[in-house]
């Protein structure tokens, strides 16, 4: 991918986790900027206080893409979704939303196909073949417009 994203958002709760995912992204080099959240409440408050160019955290406009987790203490990755629901029509740009986790729960891939939130499901650990078959995928122009076809 010639073009980078401008952010990319990681909202997870473990840090080695969290570690790996930013040298992945780093060696993908396909964002601008990696932001990494620890928690679905500290993301719910980095959506709901910024808007679009008046971003605080970082310099960009909002994420383009979100990997999030599901199983998280204070607020999961469930809970965080039906929250983001009720904000998201604040952001004219809607990041895609990718579950990245070690549930193994066919319940949990399901409610996720069923989430029109949710762009993907994903097992943990996150690789560099998943980062580029998800940019490829949902950032690609020439890949969107073959799918649009389809």
């Amino acid at each position: 991918m010639n073009q980078k994203l401008n952010c990319v958002m990681i909202i997870d709760d473990d840090e080695p986790t969290n570690f790996i995912s930013k040298i992945l992204f780093e060696e993908a080099d396909c964002t601008r900027h990696l932001e990494v959240l620890n928690s679905g409440l500290k993301a719910l408050d980095y959506f709901t206080n910024n808007k679009p160019g008046e971003n605080k955290l970082c310099n960009f406009k909002m994420p383009d893409l979100v990997f999030l987790d599901i199983n998280m203490p204070c607020m999961n990755g469930w809970e965080f979704l039906e929250e983001y629901k009720k904000i998201k029509n604040r952001h004219l740009e809607k990041p895609v939303i990718i579950l990245l986790t070690t549930s193994l729960n066919p319940d949990d891939r399901l409610r996720a196909e069923n989430n029109p939130e949710v762009s993907g499901f994903e097992s943990k650990p996150l690789t560099a073949e998943i980062i580029k078959r998800i940019v490829k995928t949902h950032f690609d122009p020439a890949v969107r417009s073959v799918a649009t076809m389809l």
